[in-house]
């Protein structure tokens, strides 16, 4: 399954991997993808929608489905 988020802030590269680490650490991701350039991240897995947006959240960024 693939989940795409829209990621508000995320301005480098630097961001782009702080949301890909926070998202990593999501029960059921098998792969994670975030560009800041379109402001968006793609997820592989079973992961539940709620809890990645709360990852990118936690990270301090903010995300929606």
């Amino acid at each position: 399954m693939q989940t795409t988020l829209n990621v508000d802030d995320m301005a480098c590269d630097g961001c782009e991997a702080n949301v890909e680490e926070a998202i990593r650490g999501v029960a059921g991701v098998t792969g994670v993808e975030a560009d800041h350039e379109s402001g968006t991240v793609v997820v592989e897995g079973e992961a539940d929608t709620d809890a990645l947006v709360a990852a990118v959240d936690d990270a301090g960024y903010e995300a929606s489905a």
